[in-house]
């Protein structure tokens, strides 16, 4: 390939497996296990409480802050780490309302994931207050931005097809009309090139378990914008966002940064795990893994289509507005995609009828692609999927 990738031998891939699914869960990095038996042994066990401050543990979530800031175009201390990616929605919409008294309409689009539209609704309803929530197809959303919107709140890359908003131009609509703007980098941190402070939004949010390999339930992260920081008040006031946490002062008093959007007590071992899994973007830059990602995803698309014409393409087909996943409608899109994961090619279904295929160009390449769109076809065109055993749906997708 063109570029320094892949970087295999930095993470622990099962024999024979073909993992196409980062962009749910990512890959355990080498050296993450040992980590957290260094962080349970070493630290919990051996220095007990003192390891807040002899471990480092009170300022861990700051310098994962830190370090994922670098990923999306952040200064170093806009970004604060902790809780889960609804808790942050929540924070980030209830302080962008705030903002906006005058207006009503939290406006996002009806393929966002459906979590951020939970947490709005839920907001709005506590609120009161005659709030409403439009959600309009995602091409539409650009002459839905109008001047009663309070607040847009999108996630960049689609979750079910990879369709990628436009970030600058949409930002840019939002401040022409007054609104506040909102990013959900859930499905972009660690997969596509992003200047959230480049493009000048007040708000971006994501979590650190997919294109970042933090693994399962690692933590969230919240950006705000600096020159607004000293100006907004968490919804959600956690002993962690106070001043002087220590000062176990009555009256809540906010930390004067980002640090104001923490909430509890972060789980120190998720967090000492993401630090140690965000090494292995030492070195490499998105613009090198997007290069990558194309290339890959590009093959992958002309492989499928030539192999298995039943496969309708649900991605934009032009990568520059596509993220790092392909996505296929197949009205046995469950079933098959068992198949395929029962032959080593993992990647997962979104309903009614998506298969969904992550390219995270640090661990997979050319061959891999090659590999896997072989056996989707053999799955596809020879019906293996139609077998009784791939019929049943477990309650993960």
């Amino acid at each position: 390939m063109s570029v320094s990738l892949p970087r295999k031998e930095l993470f622990d891939l099962p024999e024979g497996v073909i993992y196409l699914d980062g962009n749910s869960l990512g890959v355990l990095p080498k050296g993450a296990a040992a980590r957290a038996q260094e962080v349970i042994v070493d630290e919990w066990g051996g220095q007990l409480i003192k390891a807040w401050n002899t471990a480092g543990w009170m300022d861990l979530p700051r310098k994962v802050g830190n370090r994922i800031a670098h990923l999306i175009g952040a200064p170093e201390g806009s970004v604060a780490t902790g809780d889960t990616l609804s808790i942050k929605v929540y924070q980030a919409l209830a302080a962008a309302l705030r903002m906006r008294p005058d207006r009503k309409v939290v406006l996002s689009d009806n393929g966002n994931f459906p979590s951020d539209l939970y947490m709005a609704q839920g907001l709005m309803d506590t609120i009161g207050k005659g709030y409403a929530l439009r959600t309009p197809a995602p091409v539409d959303v650009m002459e839905a931005i109008t001047e009663d919107v309070a607040v847009v709140m999108l996630t960049q890359v689609d979750y079910r097809t990879g369709r990628m908003h436009d970030m600058q131009a949409i930002t840019a609509r939002a401040h022409a009309v007054g609104a506040v703007m909102i990013w959900d980098l859930a499905h972009s941190a660690g997969a596509v090139p992003v200047d959230i402070s480049g493009c000048g939004a007040e708000f971006a949010v994501g979590c650190s378990y997919k294109y970042l390999n933090g693994g399962p339930g690692a933590p969230a992260f919240i950006y705000v914008r600096p020159d607004l920081v000293s100006d907004i008040q968490p919804a959600l006031a956690g002993w962690l966002g106070h001043d002087a946490p220590f000062a176990m002062e009555l009256a809540y008093r906010p930390a004067m940064s980002t640090e104001r959007m923490r909430v509890g007590t972060p789980s120190i071992l998720q967090l000492a795990v993401l630090d140690h899994a965000l090494k292995v973007w030492d070195g490499v830059t998105l613009d090198e893994v997007r290069a990558a990602s194309i290339e890959l995803s590009d093959l992958f698309i002309a492989e499928v289509e030539a192999r298995c014409p039943s496969l309708v393409l649900a991605s934009p087909r032009d990568p520059n507005v596509r993220g790092s996943q392909v996505s296929f409608s197949f009205d046995h899109g469950y079933p098959a995609m068992q198949a395929l994961i029962d032959r080593g090619v993992i990647g997962d279904f979104r309903a009614p009828d998506i298969m969904r295929f992550g390219f995270t160009p640090l661990y997979i390449d050319k061959q891999d692609v090659l590999n896997a769109a072989r056996i989707v076809e053999e799955v596809i065109q020879g019906e293996i999927w139609r077998e009784a055993k791939y019929q049943t749906v477990s309650r993960v997708t």
